[in-house]
């Protein structure tokens, strides 16, 4: 894969946001699949970003981590406007860049299926994909699509017997768990990925 190209392609993080809003505007959602649901799910997410985008504190994210990334690291992120974990998700990625001077891009799923494919969780397309490239370009960690307790939930809620709630429930109680956590889980596991790299 060239991850170069790729990332001459992606978005910063306020047009990928002007992107999903002019969208919405336009009774869209991001992606080829269009319907009322997955306009509605990124009307949501427009609000719940907007909230973390104002209430996420770089300094507060900078004394959590306490983190020393490597020099010229990049991040890469796989995501779509519809998606209700990237929501949770991305606004924290573009806040601990912020906090640490890191260059980091989005790209759209459903534009770049050659790059999600390499990506697959479980066999499936899921997002988002955190992609570490170094200075080179070069593919160095990933991390996605959500924390790991939030990714159990999800197995956990897969394996259930028929009748099961509807996704659409089961839902709520992820968001809880994200709202509940205040983006500890993703900090501690960025930071377990970056004390790997270090000890290369």
């Amino acid at each position: 894969m060239n991850y170069k190209s790729k990332w001459e392609k992606g978005l910063s993080y306020k047009a990928y946001r002007k992107l999903v809003s002019d969208l919405i505007d336009n009774d869209k959602s991001t992606g080829p699949i269009q319907s009322e649901s997955l306009l509605e799910y990124s009307k949501f997410n427009q609000h719940r970003m907007n909230r973390l985008d104002k209430t996420l504190s770089i300094e507060k994210i900078k004394e959590l981590t306490k983190l020393e990334f490597p020099n010229k690291l990049k991040f890469l992120v796989i995501t779509e406007g519809w998606c209700g974990d990237a929501s949770q998700i991305v606004p924290v990625i573009d806040a601990l860049a912020k906090a640490f001077n890191i260059d980091v891009r989005f790209l759209l799923r459903d534009e770049n299926l050659d790059l999600i494919d390499l990506h697959l969780v479980n066999g499936g397309r899921s997002i988002p994909i955190m992609l570490w490239l170094d200075e080179n370009f070069e593919l160095i960690n990933k991390w996605g699509p959500r924390p790991r307790t939030a990714q159990q939930m999800v197995m956990d809620y897969k394996n259930l017997p028929e009748p099961k709630v509807e996704y659409a429930e089961f839902t709520k109680s992820l968001h809880l768990w994200y709202a509940k956590d205040k983006q500890q889980s993703m900090m501690i596991e960025w930071i377990e990925m970056n004390d790997a790299i270090q000890k290369r």
